[in-house]
């Protein structure tokens, strides 16, 4: 018999939201790797990876052209989807906890455009910094994208608002309208050859993308996720006021600093591996504290595991829809999150109203 505590456990709601969206990261994973131009059976492509990964197989004449499909375009292209929108998710509902405010995000406050601009340096000078290699891209991406959220703040602060979250966003928009001037000018440079793969790149995609940029953003990725999950309590007290987060005993300016740095690696990263996708921080962190509440602690990796299954679809849709051609990966993300922001913002107005 199991005890009343164990039963609890298992039967609470939370515990099935993490089942429920553990099961939505597979269960869009392998669809991703099964539907394309070419679909595989199932018991092929677990074969594959399990040889591939485990030097485990168990069937015998796999062809090669599936193998090539599976391990070196399809896995590399879940994976980096998985990657990139878990982090824009949980990069979101940091921002989002840290200002108090559903429209915050990296989008909305400048931290994309800057992180972009510095990926588009990058590709338009063929930077590459000794002893970085690959990692030139994203380590410019980062600093960029943190540059210009430090930038954002500046102006709030000139402006003698405190950190209004008003004051945030037309700071980001303003931020982001001088940094996409200067990508602009940058392209109009560029040759006919750069400038449509930096005009396709800015669009956000995974496509054509192999294992060498999940390796290039999984260490920014995990150092972000354990910097961010160990500070959900700062989160929590930040909720309440930053006066109130004081006399709880929390330090919060060494919190906020390590949110910012968290959120911005995250970001950054994401960002120069896949271009600029939007909508993913924004819609699924708040769709996540609508069914888990606004606790952090289930916030933070619900947001993630949402985020990623999110963008395995959306990306799956992407390359379908108008199959054998495909649209970039933020077009869909916009046609999907856009609506159901709106619908969100007034729900949200009607119930403050009520």
């Amino acid at each position: 018999m199991l005890s009343s505590s164990i039963r609890k456990y298992l039967t609470s709601k939370i515990v099935w939201l993490y089942v429920l969206s553990g099961g939505l990261v597979l269960g869009t994973a392998l669809l991703g790797l099964l539907e394309s131009s070419v679909t595989i059976p199932i018991p092929t492509i677990l074969h594959i990876v399990s040889e591939n990964a485990l030097n485990i197989g168990w069937l015998n004449d796999i062809p090669k052209n599936e193998e090539m499909i599976i391990w070196n375009i399809r896995l590399p292209r879940v994976l980096l989807a998985l990657c990139v929108g878990s982090s824009l998710a949980l990069a979101g509902a940091a921002f989002q906890g840290l200002l108090r405010n559903p429209l915050a995000d990296p989008y909305t406050i400048g931290v994309s455009s800057g992180a972009a601009l510095g990926a588009v340096f990058v590709l338009f000078f063929q930077v590459t910094i000794i002893g970085l290699g690959s990692f030139t891209l994203p380590i410019f991406a980062i600093i960029s994208g943190f540059i210009s959220l430090l930038i954002v703040f500046g102006l709030v602060r000139l402006s003698n608002k405190g950190l209004a979250i008003e004051t945030i966003i037309l700071a980001g928009i303003i931020v982001s309208a001088f940094i996409g001037s200067i990508v602009s000018l940058i392209i109009s440079l560029a040759d006919q050859d750069s400038m449509m793969e930096i005009i396709y790149w800015l669009y956000g995609s995974v496509a054509m993308r192999g294992w060498s940029h999940v390796q290039l953003i999984l260490p920014f990725m995990l150092i972000g996720i354990f910097i961010l999950l160990i500070h959900y309590r700062e989160l929590n007290a930040l909720a309440l006021g930053e006066d109130a987060a004081d006399h709880i005993g929390v330090n919060v300016k060494r919190g906020k600093i390590f949110i910012l740095i968290g959120a911005s690696l995250l970001t950054g990263a994401s960002v120069a591996v896949s271009g600029s996708i939007g909508f993913v921080g924004l819609v699924i962190p708040h769709l996540v504290r609508l069914v888990t509440g606004p606790n952090h602690r289930h916030v933070l990796p619900l947001s993630m595991l949402v985020g990623g299954a999110f963008l395995i679809l959306a990306d799956l849709i992407s390359r379908t829809i108008i199959a054998p051609s495909e649209l970039p990966i933020g077009v869909i993300t916009g046609l999907i999150g856009a609506p159901i922001f709106a619908v969100l913002l007034v729900r949200e107005r009607i119930n403050r109203k009520g």
